[in-house]
């Protein structure tokens, strides 16, 4: 396995990351990938999980895995993730199912609620950036 392509920082002074987080990362050269939002879609282009967050985000966090892969890299790449949300108080079961996929050393990470996404069945939507190591 080729050499860590980040290191995490979690500095005295700064809050403790609640979930799956880092406060701040460090990319060390590398080449760059950028995944774009992914939804609860499958290979098909219909919605997976109508309804319940846990699903739809199992889905999206394998359609990340998928682009990754793709582009020759893992989840342990991968520096920083954008988290948009329809409801807020869904919060901690899109957290329990990202805890499954992005292990330490944990990606910068922003969550942010949204009043909609691309269609209403839709309730999660996860970019990501990674950065693969060279060699």
């Amino acid at each position: 396995m080729a050499e860590m392509a980040k290191e995490t920082y979690n500095p005295k002074g700064m809050p403790p990351p609640v979930g799956p987080y880092s406060n701040a990362v460090a990319s060390a050269s590398g080449r760059m990938v950028f995944i774009a939002g992914q939804v609860a879609y499958d290979a098909e282009g219909k919605v997976v999980g109508k309804g319940d967050v846990a699903a739809q985000t199992r889905q999206v966090m394998e359609n990340i895995e998928l682009g990754l892969e793709a582009a020759g890299a893992t989840f342990e790449d991968v520096v920083k993730v954008v988290n948009y949300i329809t409801d807020i108080d869904e919060f901690s079961k899109m957290a329990a199912v990202r805890r499954e996929y992005l292990k330490e050393p944990h990606p910068v990470s922003t969550l942010v609620e949204v009043s909609a996404l691309m269609e209403p069945d839709l309730i999660i939507e996860i970019e990501a950036i990674a950065i693969v190591p060279e060699g």
